[in-house]
């Protein structure tokens, strides 16, 4: 399922890819003014959206959205998150894509569109000011569900760290055998989100897990490792 996942998705050097149409997978975030998401919800639920858009059957060669998905992929996996409410989030959600819901986020997810080609209806929505927080402190991961861990030195806006998670969702995805992906697309994707400690990240980044590393395009500097996806099926993954 999907397509292989090219050289290096996070390169910070030009290349020829850079020369053809580049894509970009938008995400909307529902974020109502007295309602807001949770943090880690908003965080997991941006994760398990993309991995619901790589595992639809309309991505799938022969679907739909096969040929857009590959073009994207072929290219930088650029992913954009915007925020909605209200009749704004009615008219994004009346778009061709997916609704994920986390314990209270709502994430929808689109087949990638032109770097420059966005829909009017999510042009119009804003990049910034997604800010959000945990009202609780978050506990350890659940045993034996992937962890994406994030980069506890490196400061991002909400917005930018579900992209980061959604980074390292689809960097196992392209990892993983066909029937693991099978077996976590039946499960429903689950999957934790975390920040590591500064002694355990220094350990994850020796491990061989599938990391990202951001372009610099937005908030950090070129070629910073910002998140890591562990997973059981993967070689370092927990069992």
């Amino acid at each position: 399922m999907s397509t292989p996942a090219p050289d290096d998705p996070f390169q910070v050097r030009p290349s020829v890819r850079d020369q053809e149409l580049q894509y970009v997978l938008p995400l909307v975030l529902r974020r109502e003014k007295a309602d807001p998401p949770a943090l880690t919800d908003a965080l997991e639920t941006s994760a398990r959206a993309v991995l619901t858009l790589l595992g639809d059957e309309r991505s799938q060669p022969g679907g739909p959205w096969a040929p857009l998905v590959r073009a994207w992929e072929d290219a930088r996996i650029r992913k954009v998150v915007r925020r909605a409410r209200g009749a704004a989030w009615a008219r994004a959600e009346a778009l061709e894509g997916v609704t994920v819901r986390g314990r209270e986020a709502l994430v929808r997810v689109y087949p990638p569109v032109p770097l420059d080609g966005w829909p009017p209806e999510l042009a119009a929505l804003q990049v910034s000011g997604t800010e959000l927080s945990d009202p609780e402190p978050v506990g350890p991961p659940p045993e034996g569900v992937p962890v994406c861990w994030l980069n506890p030195e490196v400061e991002m806006s909400a917005g930018k760290a579900m992209a980061q998670t959604g980074h390292a969702a689809q960097l196992a995805w392209w990892e993983l055998s066909a029937p693991d992906r099978e077996r976590w697309r039946a499960d429903g994707y689950p999957l934790a989100v975390r920040s590591a400690a500064p002694g355990r990240w220094d350990q994850l980044l020796t491990s061989g897990l599938p990391l990202v590393r951001d372009a610099g395009f937005t908030e950090v500097a070129p070629g910073s490792s910002t998140a890591l996806m562990e997973h059981p099926a993967l070689a370092g993954g927990r069992r």
